[in-house]
Parts: structure tokens; C-alpha cells; sequence
């Protein structure tokens, strides 16, 4: 942006002080839980949230921990840059993971129902060197989610504010880290609840403003002149006529393939989903994913279909902050057309929404990572290597002190990949070529009882080095040099992402099948959960597949045989915590979860764009008024399912605490008069 259009004090403000104000209101909420619902923050409520979350606010958590920066800032660059496909694939490209995750999620409840963290499930069948592998890969996860967060969070705030990029990396994180180590999951679901309201209402905002007030578009009909008009001075390269109103994109379907495949890694090797599985009750937990899977996608389809595709109607009218240049390469990369847009749109109140909404998503999102790497760190580190016999003090004592290590981390994090000349732009299609070659072995470590202890070692590993070499030898090819001006080219990145998330289950599968196990999930369902007075029973991190060969365990420490803990376990009769009708009705939930998500994906990703992309179509002026107003009104049923539903849901606990603290109100009222 040409200079900063809100005050230095009003970026500190909203970072430091509405970040303290919100943790202290996050921390009174806390208290109000312990106190007239019987809340006690012992190790499994801090770390699980009791495990029995229900449908509503599980979905809210889902959207506000899957709601980036990147969400509303690339989601609106690739609008500008593409047109109406960037943000359909954003949206599809993105969502579907988390619709297919509800499979994921059921069966964590049918076979490991006391997991902390999906790293355990690892552990436990596999043994300690898969144990390695994927914790190096769940960290690095988190790693890259948390750098993105701040990268783009603080790239927002000084643009709009001309607040110090450095400070905004370290403030950011504050009020997250209070109420994090206050209240723990439990806490963070809340904040997200109210995150996501926030959020859903500013992007109705600016959807509104946009499509019915603006003085300068004022209805989808203008708009689709003014993109016309943008087509002509500005025609998209790979788009049918150039035009910005076309599904038929070649960039755009590049980069729907690259987010696709980016972001399963992002959410199957991200434990901050695993713990909303694990959070959730066993009831809850196949619509809680479905719910928010869809209701995620009205955020950057209509937020993106109405900043990113402002940006491009409206940047040559003198209300544009860069009128009359275009915005740079830099600037789009940084993912401050959203930013430039809604300035041009509602000049300073457009600006401080930005702030608020990037500030929400920022926020929401590093609380759900912050406790994530705790988790890991916790049960996955301290519990599995140092200290197994720990108690729940213990755990929680730990936890405090990596919520608070780590969110200093991820400032550190954000400043050196903004001094390497890193942007939001490169590190959200990179992420895929580091990370996505897990996905499928860690699908697999639930849902396939042949994948060996060696395939669920060698595929990840070996399927990383493919995606390096692959996104290497393709700049090279390609560009003629690497670089990392190179090395960000749609078509390096393509292929990285597609060889990470290809190999990696082809090599699991080709392994396996070579030699394969025969798992039963035993080991998985005898984990205990850890108690406040008593060391916890989980089964050794050393064990490795309960009624698989032990060859691989004797390999274990160059050869030398492992300590073997005895998970052999006789499953109780009905499955482990559940009798026989509860077990049938989550394998009827497992089904359900199955073949609800497939379809949605099959429809998302191929039966809704394809044919638009090979008919060569060009919306008319009626076609994208009719697009408009599916945006608005999927993002308005988002909105009811997200922020009215958990709300209607708590009624009854709502009521008691309004009740106890009425009650206690009247107590002292009566005390005082006596």
C-alpha cells in the first residue's frame, strides 16, 4: 500500500491492547466454567477438553482453526491475479480436507478413543522410529502454519498501520499465550466461537457494502461491467478470453491443484485437528467436521469473491491506495489486495475491519497451534522419552511451559523468514512439498491394517526427498535457473506438491503389500488416559505393532532388540469404553462419515468446476449475479450453523451459569440489606 492509511497507535492498540483484553475476557470465562459448572482444569480438560464437545462449538473451532491469515488474504490475492475460479478453488481446494477428516476423526473414536495426539497412535503401532519420523513432521507442521500466521498477520498491520513488522511478529501471539495457559483446549474453543463470529460478520459486512451500498458498485450487475472493462485493460494470461469472469483457467485450476494438495498436509499432519476429534464427543464428532468443512468454504469463496474481485474492479478509480498504479508482485504476494480493496471500499472503516478480521484469524488460529505443539511436546516428548510415568500435574505443568516457549517461537519464527524474503504467497504453496507425504501414511495408520511399521517409516521420508527433487528439477527446467523467484513458479510448486502426496502413498502401499501387517488396533484402544494422582497407563512408546512380526522392533537402536511392552490386551467385549450398541452406532457414523465426504468432494472438486472449465464458459451478467448471491448466502448459512447452532446447543449450560451468577448476585443483595 502507498502509505499507511490508520495510525501506528491504533495497530498497537488492537494487537496489544485488544489482544490483553480479549485474554482477560477469555480467562473470566474460564473462571465462570470452573465455578458454576464444576469445571476442574485437571490434565485431560486442559489437554482434551473433557472429551465431550459438542457438535456446534466443535464446528466453530474447526472453522476458526482452519480460518488463516492466508484464508482471507491468498484466498483474495488469487482472485486478483485469476479471477472468479481463485476463489472457488481456493475454497473447494481447502475444504474438502476437512470434510474427509470427519473419517478420520470417527475412527480415532472407535480406535484409540483416549489419544492425545495422533502421534500416539504411531507410537503405539509402529514403535519408536516411525515415532520420530512423524513427530518431525507434525512439528514442522506447525512450524510452517505458525510462520504463516505471522507472516501474514504482520504483513496486514504494518501496511495499515505503518506498526513496526518485528513487534507485530512478537504482539500478535500475546493474548493468545494468556488465555491458552489459563484454560487450555477448552479455552481455545471458546476463543474460537468468538473468533469465528467476529469473522463471519465482517465478511457479511463487507459482502453487503460491496453488492448492495457501495457507492461505487453498489450490485453484482455493476460489478460484472467493471470486471469486463479490467478484462480489456487487463487480460489474464490462461484464462478463456482473458476474462476475469471464466472458470476456465488454466493458472487457476494450477493453483487448485496445488492448494489441494498443499492443504491435506496441513490438516491431516496438523494435530490441532486431531485434538478437535479428540475434543469432540463421540456423537458429535462426523457432523462437527461436515459442518464446518462447508461452512469454512463460505469464507473464502464469498470474502475473496467480494475483496479480491473489488480489488480488480476498482483499482483504477482514485479511491485505489495505489491509483494509479496496479498493485505489485510484492504486495500480492504479502496478501494486501484484501487490505487495499476494503480501504477503497470504506476508506478507513474498510481498513480497521481488515485489522480486526486478520487480527481474529491470526489469533484464533495460533491458539489452536500453540496448544498443538503442547500437546506434542507434552505426550509425544516429555511423556514418551523423559519422564513416562507422569502424572497429570506434571503434564499440565509442562504444558504451561511450552504454550508460553513456543508462542515466543513463532515470532521468531515469521522474522526470519521475513528477513529471508519469504512472503505468505511462496511459504502457502511450499508448505505441501515439505509436509503432504505423510498425509497418506498417517490415513492409512487408521484406516489400513496392512500398512507395515517399515512403510510407515520409509513412505513419508522417502516421499519427501521425491517432492524436493521434483520442485527443484522443475524450476530448473522450467525457469533455467533455481531461485526462489524459481522455485515459487506455479509449475515447480505443482510439482512438489503432487510428488509429495502421490509418492508417499504409493511407496506405503508398495511396501506393505511386499510384506504386510495385520493390525488390530488392540495396542490403541488400551491406552489409558492420564490421572491427576496417579502415573498414566499408556503403553510403552517402544511397542510397536501388537500382533505384527517383531523383526522390525528387534532393528530398533542399531540392532539392539527394543523393550517390548505387553499391549497384547483382550479387547472387552462391545470394543474398549464403548458397549456393542454404542460400537454399532459409531461404525454407522464411520459409514455415514464415509460416503457424505466423498460425495461433497467429488462434487466440490470435479462435478461443480470441471465442466465450467472445459466448456470454455464466460459468465453472463445473469450467471454471475446468480454466483453472487450463492456466496452470500452460503457465507449467511455458515453463519447460523457456526454462531446461532453452538449457542442453541449450550443452552442448558448457558442458563446455569446465568442462574449462579444471579443467584449469587441475589445472595449478596440480601446480605447487604440484612
Amino acid at each position: 500500500m502507498a502509505e499507511a492509511i490508520l495510525s501506528q497507535g491504533l495497530g498497537y492498540g488492537i494487537v496489544l491492547g485488544f489482544g490483553l483484553v480479549f485474554a482477560a475476557i477469555m480467562t473470566l470465562i474460564t473462571m465462570i466454567q470452573k465455578r458454576f459448572l464444576g469445571e476442574k482444569i485437571d490434565s485431560e480438560e486442559y489437554m482434551a477438553a473433557g472429551r465431550n464437545v459438542k457438535t456446534g462449538l466443535v464446528a466453530s473451532a474447526v472453522v476458526s482453526s482452519w480460518t488463516w491469515a492466508a484464508t482471507l488474504l491468498q484466498s483474495s490475492s488469487v482472485a486478483y491475479k485469476y479471477g472468479i475460479s481463485g476463489p472457488f478453488w481456493y475454497a473447494s481446494g481447502a475444504s474438502v480436507q476437512v470434510l474427509l477428516f470427519s473419517v478420520l476423526a470417527i475412527e480415532l473414536k472407535r480406535k484409540c478413543p483416549n489419544a492425545h495426539t495422533f502421534l500416539e497412535i504411531i507410537s503405539i503401532r509402529y514403535g519408536r522410529k516411525a515415532h520420530y519420523v512423524f513427530l518431525f513432521f507434525g512439528l514442522l507442521t506447525n512450524i510452517i502454519v505458525s510462520a504463516m500466521l505471522l507472516l501474514g498477520g504482520s504483513a496486514v498491520v504494518t501496511a495499515l498501520t505503518g506498526m513496526n513488522t518485528y513487534a507485530a511478529c512478537f504482539l500478535l501471539p500475546l493474548g493468545v499465550i494468556i488465555y491458552t495457559l489459563f484454560g487450555g483446549l477448552k479455552a481455545t474453543f471458546i476463543a474460537d466461537y468468538t473468533h469465528t463470529v467476529v469473522i463471519m460478520i465482517i465478511v457479511l459486512l463487507f459482502s453487503f457494502t460491496a453488492y448492495t451500498t457501495s457507492d461505487l458498485i453498489g450490485s453484482p450487475g455493476a460489478m460484472f461491467e467493471l470486471l469486463q472493462q479490467a478484462s480489456i485493460r487487463h487480460p489474464v494470461s490462461g484464462n478463456h478470453e482473458g476474462s476475469y469472469l471464466t472458470m476456465a483457467s488454466s493458472q487457476g485450476l494450477m493453483f487448485g491443484i496445488i492448494n489441494l494438495c498443499s492443504n491435506f498436509g496441513t490438516v491431516f499432519i496438523d494435530n490441532a485437528y486431531w485434538q478437535r476429534a479428540i475434543a469432540a464427543s463421540p456423537h458429535s464428532t462426523v457432523k462437527a467436521y461436515l459442518i464446518g468443512g462447508l461452512s469454512w468454504f463460505a469464507i473464502p469463496f464469498t470474502l475473496a469473491t467480494t475483496l479480491g474481485i473489488s480489488a480488480v474492479a476498482l483499482e483504477n478509480h482514485p479511491n485505489f491506495p495505489t491509483f494509479p498504479n496496479r498493485l505489485t508482485t510484492a504486495d500480492v504476494g504479502a496478501g494486501l489486495v484484501a487490505p487495499n480493496a476494503a480501504v477503497a471500499l470504506l476508506g478507513q472503516g474498510g481498513a480497521v475491519a481488515v485489522l480486526l478480521l486478520v487480527f481474529m484469524a491470526v489469533t484464533s488460529a495460533a491458539s489452536a497451534e500453540l496448544i498443538a505443539v503442547s500437546s506434542i511436546v507434552t505426550f509425544d516428548v516429555y511423556k514418551a522419552y523423559i519422564n513416562p510415568n507422569a502424572t497429570g500435574k506434571q503434564i499440565i505443568t509442562v504444558s504451561h511451559a511450552i504454550v508460553a516457549a513456543f508462542g515466543i517461537i513463532m515470532g521468531v519464527l515469521a522474522v526470519i523468514l521475513k528477513e529471508a524474503g519469504i512472503d505468505l504467497g511462496y511459504l502457502y504453496s511450499l508448505m505441501g512439498v515439505l509436509i503432504s507425504s505423510a498425509v497418506l501414511p498417517v490415513t492409512f495408520s487408521l484406516m489400513w491394517k496392512k500398512q507395515s511399521a517399515t512403510a510407515a517409516i520409509v513412505a513419508p521420508l522417502g516421499g519427501l526427498c521425491i517432492s524436493i527433487t521434483a520442485w527443484l528439477v522443475c524450476a530448473k527446467l522450467y525457469s533455467g535457473e533455481i531461485t526462489l523467484a524459481t522455485t515459487g513458479t506455479d509449475q515447480a510448486m505443482l510439482a512438489g506438491n503432487l510428488g509429495a502426496l502421490i509418492s508417499g502413498g504409493v511407496i506405503s502401499i508398495i511396501i506393505s503389500l511386499l510384506k504386510p501387517d495385520n493390525y488390530t488396533f488392540e495396542g490403541t484402544r488400551a491406552l489409558q488416559q492420564v490421572t491427576d494422582d496417579a502415573a498414566g497407563g499408556m503403553p510403552s512408546t517402544d511397542s510397536s505393532s501388537d500382533d505384527g512380526s517383531l523383526d522390525e522392533k528387534k532393528a530398533d537402536k542399531g540392532g539392539e532388540k527394543a523393550e517390548i511392552a505387553s499391549v497384547n490386551v483382550p479387547a472387552p467385549k462391545g470394543g474398549w469404553g464403548f458397549d456393542a450398541e454404542e460400537d454399532a452406532k459409531l461404525a454407522k457414523a464411520s459409514r455415514f462419515a464415509r460416503w457424505s465426504s466423498g460425495v461433497l468432494t467429488v462434487i466440490l472438486i470435479l462435478l461443480w468446476p470441471l465442466p465450467m472449465f472445459f466448456s470454455n464458459y464466460v459468465f453472463t451478467k445473469g450467471f454471475y449475479t446468480g454466483w453472487v448471491v450463492l456466496s452470500i448466502a452460503w457465507a449467511i448459512c455458515s453463519t447460523i450453523a457456526v454462531t446461532i447452532y453452538p449457542i442453541w446447543e449450550s443452552r442448558g449450560a448457558i442458563g446455569e451459569v446465568f442462574n449462579g451468577v444471579w443467584g449469587m448476585l441475589t445472595r449478596k443483595s440480601s446480605t447487604a440489606a440484612v
